[in-house]
């Protein structure tokens, strides 16, 4: 059994002490749920990987308690300081070029030359990162291509008995994944979109190259969050919906369109802040729902936040195993 223990200084020493001796460690994040493992160590890393179910050439992120100490084990460019001064603590992943003497196991990094850093904004996160006085690789906490949690609970849905501890920090406020954006070359360009939206990038760094494809799970990642069927619920996901099915489950934005199996609203008022929060919530509470066949999402608008809710629905909707 996964011991699930509030986020108090006592337990969160505790899990910063297991996380130095080996052990997997769930925490939540302004983001998601992460799964935390010290990205020092290799074998603790390798674990991740089998309580997850992850593919090996997917790179993990590692997470720091300051931008002083995610650059102390990578090389930042010009636009990563910018964006570290105006994003970090945040919803901001930046992927660099590794450092010569960079402690971080390579496995962290699916063996590439670049490393994927993030200095997270909730306080329990941060204090839970500080104590450990390492980089913490963290993915979301939950099975390989599995919906994200933001709940403890999620988190026990499918990594109970697989870890050793969860530090319950409540529910995650922004509920979608962070952004990734590589800055290991000339360009700036987006990989992921997620928390912290396009835009706001831009305006600090000037154009971001956009629409990185969808890769083939074949070939080397930069980034996580960039296989094309990634994010999935049980059941099959219909994107664009206009009209939907009695056997269908209807994830709507705005009003709803009726004749539904079941209903889960993102957001009535339209507000892409609370529909993000909501997306992953959402996708999971069809799979308790009898007798539906899929999920229909209603349009979601391609801006700001939508721009995240978008790209984790279309791989929600990918073919099995893509």
């Amino acid at each position: 059994m996964t011991e699930r223990l509030p986020a108090t200084p006592d337990a969160i020493a505790h899990a910063a002490d297991l996380l130095r001796r080996g052990e997997l460690v769930a925490f939540g994040t302004e983001t998601v749920y992460g799964l935390g493992a010290d990205a020092t160590n290799a074998d603790a890393v390798a674990r991740v990987f089998e309580a997850k179910g992850r593919p090996h050439f997917n790179p993990l992120i590692a997470h720091y308690p300051t931008a002083a100490a995610a650059f102390a084990d990578v090389e930042p460019s010009d636009f990563a300081r910018k964006l570290a001064a105006a994003f970090w603590p945040g919803a901001l992943t930046m992927v660099l070029p590794r450092r010569a003497d960079c402690p971080v196991a390579l496995i962290t990094g699916a063996g590439l030359d670049t490393l994927a850093v993030r200095v997270p904004s909730h306080p329990a996160a941060r204090a839970l990162l500080a104590a450990t006085g390492r980089a913490v690789a963290a993915p979301s906490a939950n099975r390989s291509g599995r919906v994200s949690p933001t709940t403890a609970a999620h988190v026990l849905d499918g990594l109970d008995g697989r870890i050793a501890v969860i530090i319950d920090s409540g529910p995650c406020p922004v509920g979608v994944e962070s952004t990734v954006i590589d800055l290991s070359g000339s360009d700036p360009v987006l990989l992921r979109p997620g928390g912290i939206t396009l835009e706001a990038l831009e305006a600090v760094i000037g154009p971001v190259q956009r629409g990185a494809p969808i890769v083939d799970a074949h070939k080397p990642l930069l980034a996580p969050g960039m296989l094309a069927s990634h994010y999935a619920p049980n059941l099959p996901v219909r994107l664009n919906a206009t009209s939907v099915r009695p056997d269908e489950g209807l994830l709507a934005f705005g009003a709803a369109l009726p004749g539904a199996g079941a209903l889960f609203q993102l957001s009535a008022r339209g507000d892409l802040v609370e529909a993000a929060a909501a997306l992953f919530d959402g996708l999971r509470s069809f799979d308790a729902v009898a007798g539906l066949s899929g999920i229909a999402v209603v349009p979601i608008p391609q801006q700001g936040l939508g721009l995240a809710i978008n790209d984790r629905l279309t791989r929600a909707a990918a073919p099995r195993g893509a």
